[in-house]
């Protein structure tokens, strides 16, 4: 088993597992949905269960996001579950509710940019 040091680690991977711990957070959030959660879903006009496709979107998302190769999926499952978020609760009038995703999905562009930005060939 090979050891990773500190150094080696760069501020690409922690930013891309930071976000998929953000993602794990918001799955099981959503996954076990408190009533607040469950409530909110409701209020929004979503059928009762749809807090379980949320939460089982996040969780592919932060899988995704774990893994280099997929990374640049992960990415854009994450924006695009975030850009849904916001687009749910700007519809509704909850602005303060738009910022975290707005947050995410933002990290989530940059993460999958530089995703991106890996599988080209270095230009001369």
């Amino acid at each position: 088993m090979s050891k990773i040091s500190w150094h080696q680690v760069s501020w690409h991977q922690v930013s891309a597992l930071a976000l998929a711990a953000f993602f794990v957070v918001g799955s099981l959030s959503n996954i076990f949905a408190p009533g607040s959660i469950y409530e909110e879903y409701l209020r929004w006009g979503y059928p009762h269960w749809f807090h379980f496709v949320t939460g089982s979107l996040e969780l592919t998302t932060a899988v995704l996001l774990a893994q280099a190769r997929t990374r640049l999926w992960g990415s854009a499952l994450g924006c695009a579950v975030m850009l849904a978020a916001l687009a749910t609760v700007t519809h509704h009038g909850e602005y303060g509710h738009g910022v975290p995703p707005l947050i995410a999905a933002t990290l989530s562009m940059v993460v999958g940019w530089i995703a991106w930005q890996k599988r080209l060939p270095n230009a001369a």
